[in-house]
């Protein structure tokens, strides 16, 4: 994507503003290529004719060239929450927290069920099963079915 000198200044300054409320805020989740976020955004514009879509592209290249938060952008779910209009203080409030679900799971618990139940399964091989591992990177798999494995062999 080809960006302005305006733009490369704002995605500068912008990572600045990130590294700065990373250390005020005490953030202290480590990066890890699999963790989700969403993005919840208030845009508070200076006009009317603006579209907040346009603004993702660079806030969150901003936020992924920091790598504190996250190491790339692609598990980014960004939500516009509201749109104002506020000629006197234009901004973009954001609110960053990491999704419940893992991979296919809607939430930890019900990963661990499912893995708990993988731990009998000839296949596991100490976590390197790749049906299990497709399901945590979230990969729509038959196999998969709820908390369900349609491949589960007990060991014996």
């Amino acid at each position: 994507m080809y960006e302005t000198a305006e733009a490369k200044k704002y995605k500068k300054d912008f990572a600045l503003h990130i590294r700065e409320q990373v250390k005020k805020q005490g953030y202290s989740l480590v990066p890890n290529k699999m963790q989700h976020f969403y993005v919840d955004c208030i845009f508070f514009f200076d006009r009317v004719d603006k579209d907040p879509n346009n603004y993702f592209k660079l806030l969150l290249d901003a936020i992924t060239d920091t790598q504190l938060i996250w190491i790339d952008d692609n598990i980014v779910c960004e939500r516009v929450q509201a749109i104002y209009y506020d000629t006197a203080n234009p901004r973009i409030e954001l609110t960053i927290c990491p999704v419940d679900y893992i991979g296919v799971f809607d939430n930890q618990e019900q990963l661990e069920q499912f893995e708990s139940n993988c731990t009998c399964c000839t296949r596991y091989k100490g976590g390197r099963c790749s049906i299990l591992n497709k399901a945590v990177e979230g990969r729509i798999q038959d196999e998969v079915a709820g908390l369900e494995c349609k491949k589960f062999k007990l060991k014996g």
